[in-house]
């Protein structure tokens, strides 16, 4: 029985077992004939001089011929699906300079002239072939979608990636900020073709921010899930118990929301990768503005900071560079709190007893617990001066504080490792883009921001490993990825005693309508 689908041709030659083919086998000569068509079609599309029109007409028939394969919608979905990944191949030989765009032209000549003519049947139905002609064969890409893997978390259609954040509890917000970030970047990347033909795929699991549920979170996304790796985990403790597990499978464990060290060993671990920069750096940015900037002495400074790893992190960076300008780092005053809680007066009351005014406080705290340290701090101590790190998540203390009343946000400064979503570099209007798209009423934040940069930085990995990679492809890649330019507005690069891609930071303050302003922390 032959293969009657819709009038597409392609060459004179059919496939000789199309023949005697039976029913059910329609779909395997319509996947094969999609290998063929999908890259011709994608090529021409990434050529702006070839006409739109003479495009559609192809995809029009070609979509007939799915229509008519295909008995189920189910069947129907997998060869659309299908055909948009050989078409995102067919754009990455144009753009990638395996193929120029004469060679799509003379591809899609030889494809609307084997269609203009097409050979009959004794039924009058039109036959659907699938070799293509000598002409062409030379210029259709040897292989498009990459055959099936054994990678963990990587198939022919997609690539998994799993992400444990607080999606319950007190930092929810900014669990969901950095998810959605990553998912933007995600999509964005889907709708133009995926990458090498696969799609991208988030799975969430939440861990509350409670390191003692973290392994679980792993474990269901790793075991059960089957993803390939970890993209954006949330928190410094929790790292602590997730990164052991990650490297126990080898397994990547990529742009983590923490700066603390233990993302950040030397030489690094082999696949664990940060974007952002350290708590450290971010901490000894804060007190070189403070000291040279505002002027004050390290005595006039004091650090409240969540009693684990995160505090422990920033804690370092302060006392680091206390020791640079000379200073004896054991006078540092340390105010604690526990993690997950906003029980803050111990730490109020024992800055109220300081005999020496301490005129400001760098924060190594989250949201509530911080807006509920200004809060408590500005009502008993006026004047102080609060100076945040960004794991904060500025707009969550914005609101909160905003809450309150101007006189709680007015001169509240946040540290950041993105730049302002208020600018307008091209980063910032691809990120704004992409998030008014895939999620349509959610403003713009600097914790979504940072998922999205973490996220692009990963798909431009992915994209130059190639598709058969695996984890080792993927982090040899990342070893050698120099100058990714995204549009941050600073230099971003990983090497292999390098796994940190940004040392930026950006210096930010609340004025009192609760909008962030631009400071020059140097």
């Amino acid at each position: 029985m032959h293969v009657r689908l819709a009038p597409l041709v392609l060459g004179a030659s059919l496939l000789s077992s199309a023949a005697n083919a039976a029913p059910g086998d329609s779909l395997n000569v319509v996947r094969d004939l999609g290998s063929r068509v999908g890259p011709i079609i994608g090529s021409a599309l990434a050529c702006r001089d070839i006409a739109r029109p003479r495009i559609q007409v192809i995809i029009e028939k070609f979509q007939a011929v799915i229509r008519e394969a295909s008995t189920t919608d189910a069947d129907r979905d997998e060869l659309t699906r299908l055909l948009d990944r050989y078409v995102a191949d067919g754009r990455t030989a144009v753009t990638s300079g395996r193929m120029d765009c004469r060679g799509a032209e003379r591809q899609l000549a030889d494809l609307e002239q084997s269609i203009a003519t097409p050979p009959q049947t004794t039924s009058g139905l039109p036959e659907v072939t699938i070799a293509p002609p000598a002409a062409m064969a030379a210029t259709v890409p040897t292989q498009t979608l990459p055959p099936p893997t054994n990678v963990h978390g990587v198939t022919q259609s997609d690539i998994k990636f799993g992400i444990v954040i607080p999606l319950s509890g007190p930092n929810r917000e900014t669990g969901r900020q950095m998810k959605m970030g990553i998912e933007a970047a995600f999509n964005r990347t889907n709708e133009a073709g995926g990458v090498n033909g696969r799609m991208l795929k988030l799975i969430a699991a939440d861990d509350g921010y409670d390191p003692s549920r973290t392994l679980g979170a792993m474990k269901q996304l790793y075991e059960k899930e089957q993803v390939f790796g970890f993209v954006g985990n949330f928190g410094s403790a929790t790292a602590a118990v997730a990164i052991p597990y990650a490297l126990e499978r080898r397994a990547l464990f990529f742009g983590a929301y923490t700066g603390a060290n233990v993302t950040r060993h030397d030489p690094p671990d082999r696949y664990v990768f940060n974007y952002r920069p350290s708590y450290a750096e971010e901490s000894e940015a804060l007190v070189r503005y403070l000291v040279k900037l505002r002027h004050l002495q390290p005595r006039q400074v004091a650090v409240f900071a969540q009693d684990d790893a995160f505090g422990d992190a920033g804690y370092a960076g302060v006392a680091k560079a206390f020791r640079a300008l000379g200073v004896n780092d054991s006078a540092i005053l340390r105010l604690k709190y526990a993690r997950n809680t906003v029980d803050v007066d111990g730490a109020i009351n024992q800055l109220k007893a300081q005999k020496a005014p301490v005129r400001a406080v760098i924060m190594v705290a989250t949201t509530r617990a911080a807006a509920k340290f200004i809060e408590k701090a500005q009502d008993q101590l006026p004047g102080l001066i609060f100076a945040n790190l960004s794991a904060v998540g500025a707009s969550s203390l914005a609101s909160e504080l905003m809450l309150l009343g101007p006189r709680y946000t007015n001169g509240v400064i946040v540290s950041q490792v993105v730049p302002g979503v208020s600018g307008y570099s091209s980063l910032v209007l691809d990120y704004k883009t992409a998030l008014s798209k895939y999620f349509p009423g959610e403003a713009p934040d600097d914790t979504s921001l940072e998922g999205y940069i973490s996220a692009s930085i990963l798909i431009q990995g992915l994209k130059r490993a190639g598709p058969t990679f695996d984890t080792e492809t993927l982090v040899d890649t990342l070893e050698n990825l120099r100058n990714i330019d995204l549009g941050v507005g600073a230099n971003l690069a990983f090497g292999r005693a390098e796994h940190q891609a940004s040392h930026k930071i950006w210096g930010t303050a609340l004025d009192e309508t609760g909008t962030f302003q631009p400071v020059e922390l140097e």
